[in-house]
């Protein structure tokens, strides 16, 4: 795990005596007191940059930045007049931290994939990457009530505020920067803000589809003209084996190929990537002379689970997608197969401890897999689905605009997506009385309403009232807030302190926006605080995971896409599709753009039946009982039944395998983050898990 850290200390006096005797383990002081900074962690070379025009104004940039030198002192003098934007107006994925004088200004990212953290210490405040640090430093208890609040309303910022897993310790929203000055913080956004009196023309379709293609363009040129990183290994190629070639070897070793790679699961991001990075330029060779041959080619790899029967006709119809792309000349192809041990809830016992708990806990051995046999450098379509695809209560905005028209196709669209059956001929009807009644609620009736349906634990409307699949969900999802899929599972105490939460919040003052503009720049951040957990949890020696859909300059060109757009059936496919057109790719396989749900689903029931020993092990004598979220026993049942094929959200599942898990493994952690005479004698959570008061 990489992060940074540093911290702001009051003007007045000499450097505390905690900040002189105190410093991370194995870092890298980029500069000193009274605000040092401090890189943690195995950070290449080339990721962490610093500029400087004078002793006391700087700038570090932290991660892959498309910047070249003098870009970034333009970019330090902007921000020294408070023109934040322009450092995050670069390609690539970073995070940048400038100093003027006493005022140090921390900039997170518009997704939240890149976070910053900050908590009270030693009169001034700390700030850092990584919760986990900063809960070491303040030796800090867990936050239960967080943890409930996760689990109960996931994608609801009201529930969860700014906390996190640990008390104390406070997240900066995405969009947002953490500005220090002697001690004092604040925290303001960069990104301009729009009116819903008087919203600004929406920009032609042609060009932004044209803004979306320029910056997918730059984000991956950003990563191919990067130095190019041979990976470190101590082990020793074991030599022939039979059956096994050397790049089979190196991946059984869990060390990636030098170079660039990319999946290729015949998805349309994956493979819009894979193209892209295929086709364009970039610099060959490593620091250390190795791929510079002429000619290079990208590794392509895709992923073959031959343990999953449920959704055969999908994998096949991928595999054979994927070797069509791959028949591309400058990939070489490699197809990685697997079996039961590579199956979702494998290795839960094996995994790495991450900064937080996620559901992509339970799939990180099935991705390790695919990702030992991946590049140094690895491209990875993650967050094109919710940086792209319009999230269900934009139909609400399209009402708001007074654009009923374009309704009609979406809401024709879910009426087939289930299969013809007695009520398609009424789903547009039910959608546009959904999407109404959306835009007629204010958002806070609409947040009460969520805090009234966990106290009284309203959750099975979505399949009770609308049945199963595409509809029921678009329906579920034409809210200003609603309980997520692991609620039903959750203690009465737990959901009455989440309702507490969802009332307060819905009486505190708040920039009114459109619902669906809410709705998915919630349900992106929580997308994006998973995939960060995942690149931990599934972490191979010397390889980077590049998401290009999580950069700043994409998710922007992505936001200016037309709603009239991003909600028609497809809309994704064809986005990217003219995007490959203007790179001049033209010729894609039938069926690209196709979805792979029912493989996904049938490759989680799979692994549930397959590990249902170890998960009932697991919930035996759980930690999140002990804590007051759930009955040990209810859970046991629940996931029983849907290994048996009970019809369950298999996400809200996830969720609670994924969170006890995490739970384990933080409290079998041994050590500390920092060093020193005055570094905390305790590690985080050294108390355990907390039970909370009664209400």
């Amino acid at each position: 795990m990489r992060w940074l850290v540093g911290w702001s200390s009051t003007a007045s006096g000499p450097v505390s005596p905690e900040g002189r005797a105190i410093q991370p383990v194995g870092a890298q002081l980029l500069w000193s007191d009274p605000d040092p900074l401090w890189a943690v962690g195995d950070w290449r070379p080339d990721e962490v940059r610093v500029v400087q025009t004078d002793p006391f104004t700087r700038l570090a940039v932290f991660g892959c930045c498309g910047a070249s030198d003098e870009e970034l002192r333009v970019g330090l003098f902007a921000a020294r007049g408070g023109a934040l934007r322009h450092l995050t107006a670069w390609s690539g994925s970073y995070t940048a931290v400038a100093q003027v004088g006493r005022r140090v200004t921390i900039v997170g990212d518009l997704a939240g994939a890149r976070p910053v953290f900050h908590t009270d210490w030693a009169g001034g405040t700390a700030y850092a990457t990584a919760a986990l640090p900063l809960a070491d430093l303040i030796e800090a208890q867990l936050d239960v009530g967080h943890l409930g609040a996760l689990l109960a309303c996931p994608d609801s910022p009201e529930a969860m505020g700014d906390g996190t897993p640990y008390m104390g310790v406070r997240r900066v929203p995405p969009g947002h920067a953490l500005i220090l000055r002697d001690g004092a913080r604040d925290i303001t956004g960069y990104e301009p803000t729009a009116s819903l009196a008087v919203a600004a023309p929406p920009l032609e379709q042609d060009k932004a589809v044209d803004a979306v293609r320029d910056a997918l363009v730059e984000a991956v040129r950003a990563r191919l003209t990067a130095p190019r990183h041979a990976p470190e290994t101590d082990d020793l190629d074991p030599g022939p084996v039979p059956g096994m070639g050397p790049a089979e070897r190196r991946a059984a070793r869990g060390a990636p190929a030098p170079g660039i790679g990319a999946d290729l699961s015949g998805g349309s991001a994956s493979a819009t990537l894979a193209l892209l990075a295929a086709g364009l330029p970039g610099m060959p060779g490593t620091l250390f002379g190795h791929g510079t041959e002429a000619g290079e080619r990208l590794l392509a790899v895709t992923f073959n689970d031959l343990a999953t029967s449920g959704g055969a006709r999908t994998r096949e119809a991928e595999l054979e997608r994927a070797g069509a792309i791959a028949a591309n000349p400058r990939l070489h192809h490699v197809v990685v197969a697997a079996g039961e041990d590579a199956l979702p809830y494998a290795g839960l016992d094996t995994g790495a401890l991450t900064d937080e708990p996620g559901p992509s806990l339970v799939i990180a051995e099935h991705h390790r897999r695919r990702l030992a046999a991946g590049s140094a450098d690895h491209f990875i379509g993650h967050g094109a689905r919710q940086v792209l695809d319009a999230h269900p209560a934009r139909l609400a905005d399209l009402l708001l605009d007074r654009r009923r028209r374009h309704l009609l196709r979406p809401a024709t669209a879910l009426a087939k997506a289930d299969g013809p059956s007695a009520q398609s001929f009424f789903v547009p009807f039910t959608v546009y009385r959904a999407a109404r009644r959306l835009a007629r609620t204010s958002y806070r009736d609409g947040v009460q309403e969520a805090a009234a349906r966990l106290m009284e634990r309203h959750f099975a409307d979505e399949q009770a009232l609308h049945g199963p699949g595409a509809v029921s969900a678009s329906l579920a999802a034409l809210t200003w807030c609603r309980p997520g899929p692991a609620a039903r599972w959750l203690t009465g105490e737990t959901l009455a302190e989440v309702s507490v939460r969802l009332e307060e919040a819905a009486v505190r003052p708040v920039l009114l926006r459109r619902p669906g503009e809410r709705r998915a720049d919630a349900a992106l951040a929580r997308y994006a605080a998973d995939h960060r957990v995942f690149e931990q949890a599934a972490e191979i020696r010397s390889q980077r995971l590049h998401a290009p859909f999580l950069d700043n300059q994409v998710v922007r060109a992505c936001r200016a896409l037309p709603e009239a757009l991003r909600v028609q059936p497809g809309a994704r496919a064809a986005v990217l599709r003219s995007v490959l057109a203007g790179a001049g790719i033209r010729e894609l396989p039938p069926g690209w753009g196709a979805t792979s749900h029912a493989a996904h689903t049938a490759a989680v029931r799979t692994g549930m039946r397959t590990w249902t020993g170890e998960l009932m092990t697991l919930f035996d004598a759980p930690l999140l009982a002990d804590a007051g979220l759930i009955e040990a026993r209810v859970v046991r049942k629940a996931l029983r039944a849907a290994a048996q094929g009970e019809r369950l959200p298999l996400d809200g599942l996830a969720e609670l395998v994924s969170t006890e898990v995490w739970l384990r493994r933080l409290l079998a952690r041994r050590g500390t983050c920092w060093t020193g005479t005055a570094a905390p004698r305790q590690r985080a959570v050294a108390g355990g898990v907390v039970p909370r008061p009664s209400l």
